[in-house]
């Protein structure tokens, strides 16, 4: 595995192929409030990007290529819970993110016989792959990222690829491969209503 750590900006000439997993590393977890770190990025290929973003920035970031990335319609974007990840990026690179895949969405539609639909219990359900996760609540906002950061935030997105592989099979064995499609379709909206304040209410309640 390669770590590539970047500051500001994809690196020109970077091509990261068709399906790209990304994630992304915050302050906290209102996207209004708590600034974007990092953004990691995995072609699947076993290596990662990691692209810093100093504490000094202003959003909308200027960070071009990777704005291009994300907003490129013939690339697919892997992520694991992409509502708050798609909130965050709209918010500091002004970006709509499509198309997407989100692999805790195809856990919850086809893994129907289990509550626990996290990233590590993913991998070590499906990959047998067990992540480790002491670094999750520490410092993104840091100058300098530790190894061990780095290390974790690289992890998110290497099993990406693998993961949808595994959960297409099982949607497709269930027959809920429109319904996940449907869904996909629907994140950016969903994103775009949480940060319009609409995260806690469920608009299609009575």
């Amino acid at each position: 595995m390669t770590v590539t750590l970047h500051q500001g900006d994809l690196p020109a000439g970077l091509s990261l192929g068709a399906m790209v997993a990304i994630d992304t590393e915050t302050m906290g977890l209102r996207p209004g409030r708590d600034r974007l770190c990092l953004v990691q990025l995995s072609a699947g290929d076993g290596d990662a990007h990691l692209v810093q973003f100093a504490a000094t920035a202003a959003p909308p970031y200027e960070a071009p290529r990777l704005a291009a990335l994300l907003a490129d319609p013939a690339v697919l974007k892997l992520f694991h819970f992409a509502r708050f990840d798609l909130a965050v990026l709209a918010h500091y690179l002004g970006v709509s993110v499509r198309p997407v895949y989100c692999t805790k969405i195809a856990s919850k539609l086809v893994r129907t016989f289990t509550d626990r639909h996290g990233l590590k219990d993913l991998c070590r359900d499906l990959l047998r792959v067990d992540l480790a996760k002491e670094q999750q609540s520490s410092d993104w906002g840091a100058a300098t990222l530790a190894p061990e950061q780095l290390a974790y935030a690289a992890a998110d997105v290497l099993h990406l690829h693998a993961l949808k592989v595994r959960l297409d099979a099982m949607l497709a064995r269930e027959g809920r491969t429109a319904w996940a499609a449907a869904a996909f379709e629907f994140l950016p909206t969903r994103a775009a209503l949480d940060r319009g304040g609409y995260q806690d209410i469920d608009i299609f309640e009575h």
